[in-house]
């Protein structure tokens, strides 16, 4: 069985920054994929970026070029650093790995972002 658990989370203000970690329970280096989701209220749950097996990075278009995913080995740790940003970002952001058929998922964490 294998546990993430999500924190970093808050309350900010646009244009600002926030960093999310996810705590693995298990040794991500051999991890199929590790990535970070969000789910709004009332909508689906969407990727916002995740690391496939080998160290390559993939983004949502709305998050290219704010957001950057990478991962410790060391720590067994995966972070995700957003920065610029927007309202429409505000959600709860739940870390998911898989390491090889099955996946697991965090509780998730809330994002909001407002004035």
């Amino acid at each position: 069985q294998v546990q993430l658990v999500e924190s970093g989370g808050g309350l900010v203000q646009p244009g600002g920054s926030l960093r999310l970690s996810c705590a693995v329970s298990v040794n991500i280096f051999s991890m199929t994929v590790m990535g970070w989701y969000r789910q709004a209220p009332g909508k689906q749950r969407e990727l916002v970026a995740r690391i496939i097996s080998g160290g390559v990075t993939d983004y949502a278009d709305s998050v290219k070029g704010r957001f950057t995913i990478s991962r410790d080995t060391a720590k067994n740790t995966v972070y995700l650093q957003m920065n610029s940003l927007k309202p429409e970002d505000t959600s709860v952001y739940y870390c998911y790995a898989r390491p090889s058929m099955t996946g697991y998922w965090g509780q998730g964490t809330q994002v909001t972002v407002s004035s």
